[in-house]
């Protein structure tokens, strides 16, 4: 089994958003992979998603309203195959935490961009060009790791 850990700033927004569409995903194709997802600030811990972001994952046949922001901490550098990060400030802050076995989420896009905080984004549009953006790094990410899955059996 492959683990898989997603991290944003305030795991209200970004991260949510790629557990979502992950799970959505490894569902569909019947992978058996543990998605989680964090922050790495713990100034939201114990709430729901932001408003937009559960919206446009309801857009989209996905639930994550029932998800709690949490803080990422060090026992999550062991418990997880592959720490996502959502954007380069993500990736620094998980090193200084001593983080090793860390991936930019936007290396799996067409122009290996960070994905933005939607929340500085162009309004709603923002978080709906931002879904898009994850779902399409998640997706890309999914066939590395099925390719690898085959590649190793």
């Amino acid at each position: 089994m492959q683990s898989i850990l997603f991290v944003c700033l305030g795991n209200i927004c970004r991260s949510p958003l790629a557990e979502g569409i992950a799970k959505d995903l490894a569902r569909k194709k019947g992978l058996d992979i543990k998605i989680d997802s964090a922050g790495t600030s713990g100034r939201h811990a114990g709430e729901t998603p932001c408003q937009n972001s559960i919206k446009v994952a309801n857009m989209h046949g996905i639930d994550i309203s029932y998800q709690r922001a949490r803080q990422v901490n060090r026992e999550d550098f062991t418990r997880f195959d592959i720490i996502v990060g959502l954007d380069s400030s993500n990736i620094e802050n998980l090193k200084r935490m001593g983080a090793q076995n860390i991936i930019k989420l936007g290396n799996y896009g067409a122009d290996a961009k960070d994905v933005p905080d939607p929340y500085f984004f162009n309004g709603f549009e923002g978080f709906i060009e931002v879904y898009t953006m994850i779902e399409n790094c998640v997706e890309t990410l999914f066939k590395e790791i099925e390719y690898n899955r085959f590649k190793n059996n």
